[in-house]
């Protein structure tokens, strides 16, 4: 299958995409693993990723698009994919439709996890991360730490990142309404979206977006 995952910050895109991709052998794609894999291998991609990067600036359109298209040429896509974080707006969405009529694919489903907003900024605002790991990370009311305000793991100090904090996820969600909402509409149009609740348990979401991608195939 040939899917797109989208969703507000803090819908659990990553984690979902994750668990989805493996149980539908297929490669999960995400914006930042393209990112970091094209910067550091020092593609012409990646070198123009990172000038703009550098000074600050969003990355073009054209940049993330020749990535995306150059991963979804890879061998392990032949067979499908999941896109996490592309198309992030609908110029990128347009673009995704034209490389897949130049290869004669289709886009099986748009994955949409609908979270309320007060519950993605308790879901993002609530979250500690370790000083000394930042792939230690608590929740102050989902996961809390065994002594408040000490890493489980190592002991170290957590605290709640400057880009977790409420202001920065509302910003940061007037961004996600503003360019990446409309791709949702876009594909509502050609019949390709299904929504999914993405409340309660990891598990619980999987198993809806399971059923939901197979009702759609049949």
């Amino acid at each position: 299958m040939r899917i797109v995952l989208v969703g507000p910050p803090g819908a659990g895109k990553g984690t979902q995409a994750t668990y989805l991709a493996a149980n539908l052998s297929i490669p999960h794609i995400s914006t930042g693993d393209l990112f970091r894999a094209n910067i550091s291998q020092g593609t012409p991609l990646g070198q123009q990723a990172q000038e703009y990067m550098r000074a600050g600036q969003l990355v073009p359109d054209e940049v993330t698009v020749g990535m995306a298209e150059d991963r979804m040429r890879e061998p392990d896509a032949a067979g499908g994919f999941l896109l996490d974080g592309f198309p992030r707006n609908v110029a990128q969405a347009q673009a995704l439709d034209t490389f897949l009529r130049a290869n004669e694919l289709t886009l099986d489903a748009v994955l949409d996890l609908e979270v309320p907003e007060d519950e993605v900024v308790k879901r993002i605002a609530g979250r500690r991360t370790c000083r000394n790991d930042s792939a230690h990370t608590f929740h102050v009311e989902y996961k809390k730490p065994e002594a408040e305000g000490v890493c489980d793991v190592c002991g170290g100090e957590l605290y709640q990142r400057e880009d977790d904090s409420e202001e920065t996820v509302r910003k940061r969600l007037e961004v996600y309404h503003r360019e990446t909402e409309p791709i949702i509409d876009y594909y509502k149009a050609k019949g390709q979206v299904v929504t999914i609740p993405a409340l309660g348990k990891v598990s619980e979401v999987t198993q809806r977006a399971m059923g939901a991608l197979a009702a759609k195939a049949a």
